[in-house]
């Protein structure tokens, strides 16, 4: 049985290594340390041969990447400081390294606590413009440029992820896939018996039930294109995700969207929605959405979306009212505030504090990075 100091000493060395690796551009994703957790709980934990087996396995290193990936475990978990790539010669500045504010519902404050997807000092340098760009707040891009059209491919590509997402559930499948040896046998009845093909299952793509409320009122600009362009970019990836803006009035915006281009989609957007960059009606805005779309929209599988700095002019009570509800009815409701980026932000506007008892998951949507760590909680 192993105790709990040998236990935490584990995680520390499992988070340090999935830092290093992912600082050296080998990618690691917070499920994939669980699953090396996981994989550690089989070997002989004293067999460090075993133990580097087991991680190689458990964090899905590449073939290509095996060498890198011992010396950076030979260093972490013999307690050594990690091997730290050079860095770039003009690297932009960045936040404090490792560090996530987080807010915490007994002081109801905002606390600043270790990002538990990395290590202290395993944060990925900018030694990459695609590394710079994912850390990189939304504010601080140009309206043109290269750095807009490649932030656009990255949220694409985000939105991909999420719908890819595969289930444990086993469907048919003509292409790779478990045999499916009963299937087999029934298909070879039409052949005398001949197994002529195998029958294959594999696992099925779980497509996320998803209702978006996005913030288009004058506060969010300097963030709601990038944050529109990655729902517009999950609605092409789930099509039946469902997309509301609001600012003084609510509009369903999923029967408008066609597939096409996303910036012509926003540049229409932001021509037909009603008081587009004006005042905030939070409340109002979301007891239109529970009067009329909440029952048709939601139910206990689906995870809804607000995406909100929570300035809002109206009635707190009737914003507390209203996320309650809707909380109530889906299976999560989550709140993305770019303003929770700044480690310095507490959510003490009335409105974001009278809702805040009523989310399940209050999270910052200021960079890419930020959204990336949004999907596991898509998934639910």
């Amino acid at each position: 049985m192993i105790g709990l100091a040998e236990r935490q000493t584990l995680a520390h060395r499992l988070a340090r290594l999935g830092g290093a690796l992912r600082a050296h551009d080998v990618h690691t994703t917070l499920r994939d340390e669980l699953d090396g957790a996981e994989a550690l709980r089989l070997v002989d934990l004293d067999d460090g041969e075993e133990v580097r087996r087991a991680l190689r396995i458990g964090l899905k290193i590449p073939r290509p990447r095996w060498e890198i990936f011992d010396r950076l475990f030979d260093a972490c978990w013999s307690g050594q400081e990690p091997i730290e790539p050079p860095p770039p010669p003009h690297a932009a500045p960045t936040a404090p390294r490792g560090q996530l504010p987080r807010w915490d519902p007994d002081t109801r404050r905002m606390v600043v606590t270790d990002d538990p997807g990395r290590s202290g000092d395993g944060d990925q340098p900018g030694y990459s413009p695609e590394a710079l760009l994912r850390r990189k707040p939304f504010d601080q891009l140009a309206a043109v440029g290269p750095d807009l059209v490649l932030m656009e491919r990255l949220l694409a590509r985000l939105a991909r992820r999420l719908a890819a997402h595969r289930s444990r559930r086993l469907v048919p499948t003509r292409g790779r896939g478990r045999p499916d040896l009963r299937a087999s046998y029934r298909r070879a009845l039409g052949t005398a018996g001949e197994l002529v093909t195998l029958a294959r299952r594999g696992r099925a793509l779980d497509e996320p039930r998803l209702v978006f409320l996005c913030d288009t009122s004058g506060s969010m600009d300097a963030h709601s294109r990038f944050l529109l362009t990655f729902v517009l970019s999950v609605r092409r990836a789930v099509p039946r995700a469902a997309v509301f803006a609001f600012n003084t009035e609510l509009v369903h915006l999923s029967p408008s969207l066609a597939p096409g281009k996303i910036r012509l989609t926003l540049q229409r957007l932001a021509a037909s929605v009603p008081d587009w960059s004006g005042g905030t009606r939070i409340g109002a805005s979301l007891t239109t959405f529970v009067e009329r779309h909440l029952d048709r929209c939601v139910d206990r599988r689906t995870v809804v979306v607000i995406l909100s700095d929570g300035l809002d002019r109206g009635d707190p009570a009737q914003l507390a009212q209203t996320a309650q509800q809707i909380q109530r009815r889906a299976r999560a409701l989550v709140w993305l505030n770019p303003l929770l980026g700044d480690p310095r932000y507490q959510p003490l506007a009335a409105g974001m504090e009278a809702a805040l008892p009523f989310v399940d998951h209050f999270a910052a949507a200021h960079n890419l990075e930020s959204l990336e760590r949004l999907i596991p909680h898509l998934r639910r």
